[in-house]
């Protein structure tokens, strides 16, 4: 994988080349060229990684997103800040099915860093507020709930977050004992 300052040297010598190849005349040449330094180009904002590990991910291939994923050494230097964002956020998505503390602290990171779309960062909202239903901690899930459906424009995640909403209301009702329970005391009395 090539460092993202790499990328944007062999665009610029490539579009040198294509200057270079109009002057003499090969016109034909030059735009091939310039085609080519735009994939490079291209290649810094969208890092090619992140890209096949979500279409892995679009097939439910966890363990190839994986892969990809960990063909990026060094994140901070390898990726923009949005990139990073995504690094974090797909990385979060595939240890929340074993790790909920380790998905918490990848999300997190996602959130400070930003994502691109608002639809991506609802579902970053949305993971956390999951995660923090499940370490009962209700108020920072309200909050984080309200934040994912502010930022569901689209409403792609109406279902989810309707889904999550009704599972805090189940999880906050109180429980009720059926049957005789209680004290060995009083089911004596009762003729136990």
């Amino acid at each position: 994988m090539y460092n993202k300052v790499i990328k944007l040297i062999l665009a610029i010598g490539i579009f040198g080349v294509a200057i270079w190849q109009f002057v003499e005349g090969n016109i034909g040449n030059g735009i091939m060229y310039i085609f080519l330094a735009l994939i490079f180009v291209f290649l810094y904002f969208k890092n090619e990684f992140i890209l096949l590990a979500f279409l892995k991910l679009r097939k439910q291939d966890f363990p190839g997103a994986k892969k990809w994923l960990d063909k990026i050494k060094n994140p901070e230097t390898a990726l923009v800040r949005k990139q990073q964002g995504y690094y974090n956020f797909l990385n979060g998505i595939m240890v929340s099915q074993d790790n909920m503390t380790e998905a918490e602290r990848y999300f997190k990171k996602a959130e400070q860093l930003g994502l691109s779309m608002d639809h991506d960062m609802a579902m970053v909202k949305l993971n956390l507020a999951g995660v923090a239903m499940s370490k009962r901690r209700k108020q920072e899930a309200v909050t984080l709930l309200a934040e994912a459906q502010k930022l569901d424009k689209q409403g792609m995640l109406t279902d989810q977050i309707k889904m999550m909403k009704e599972n805090m209301k189940r999880a906050q009702a109180p429980k009720q004992h059926f049957g005789q329970g209680g004290s060995i005391r009083a089911q004596k009395r009762r003729g136990r």
